[in-house]
């Protein structure tokens, strides 16, 4: 099986032969502690403030805990400075650096995925960010222990090698969203093992998802941040401005035609 984590002298090279990296311990406890306890706070106390995407019925568990959407754009509550204080932290900043060089934050979200709900089906992130001529990379940070019965991620290791594909129709008894991109022909998914404060760091075109929260008293809550590399010269209109981390200061490139946080408009092909 593959192992998705290992040594710092070998991320690199294990990112590009695999497209995925998982490092153990990046955030401490309390750390983790800080960030769970201010986003089950908000979210008890007004869930649609941070521009929450509501894609279920209102009788499903994920309507209370729905999936919020770019708070770093929100510095007067306390989970916007949090999602911003990481989209320019150092550990992660210096791990994606590693990978690909020079990088700028591009989303924050988070996801609370309680006792019984829904998993995502597999996907490619950069379908939605539509970086471009580089690609997206997410830097997925466990809020929660998580394995298969909680719904951890599975990932398809060598799967970014992929060009970026138009998902078919998802079971919507496993997927709170609609697409599905399959894994390549040969490639089989991992499920992954994590720890909180663990951060699994992967390509845009790598294929990976998650089933649903098996649990009966288990969140699986993660603080997901996206970046592109500096060498990007467009993206979708919906994650501009781009965030540099050196400096905190917005920065805006050139808008990718279509695109956008829930990938309702694809056009133009893959890149």
């Amino acid at each position: 099986m593959t192992t998705l984590v290992t040594a710092t002298a070998t991320r690199r090279e294990q990112y590009d032969r695999d497209g995925v990296v998982q490092v153990e311990g990046l955030l401490d406890a309390a750390e983790i502690a800080t960030i769970r306890e201010a986003f089950m706070e908000q979210v008890a106390r007004d869930r649609t403030a941070v521009g929450a995407v509501s894609e279920v019925a209102d009788d499903d568990v994920l309507s209370r805990y729905p999936r919020f959407m770019q708070p770093h754009r929100r510095p007067d509550l306390e989970i916007g400075r949090i999602a911003r204080r990481y989209l320019s932290d150092r550990r992660i900043v210096d791990a994606l650096t590693e990978l690909v060089g020079p990088v700028y934050g591009a989303q924050s979200m988070f996801y609370f995925k309680p006792p019984s709900a829904r998993g995502q089906a597999m996907h490619q992130d950069n379908y939605f960010l539509r970086a471009h001529p580089e690609t997206c990379l997410a830097a997925w940070i466990a809020v929660d222990d998580c394995d298969a019965e909680n719904g951890a991620l599975s990932v398809v290791p060598g799967s970014h090698t992929m060009e970026v594909v138009c998902p078919e129709e998802a079971d919507a008894e496993e997927s709170f969203t609609s697409g599905l991109v399959r894994p390549p022909e040969g490639m089989e998914a991992v499920q992954t093992t994590m720890r909180a404060g663990d951060v699994l760091f992967f390509h845009g075109s790598l294929v990976h998802g998650s089933l649903p929260n098996t649990s009966t008293d288990r969140f699986r809550r993660s603080l997901i941040l996206h970046f592109v590399p500096q060498a990007s010269v467009e993206i979708s209109r919906f994650y501009l401005p781009l965030v540099d981390p050196l400096t905190g200061a917005d920065v805006t490139i050139d808008e990718a035609t279509g695109g956008g946080p829930c990938g309702e408009v694809w056009e133009g092909g893959a890149h």
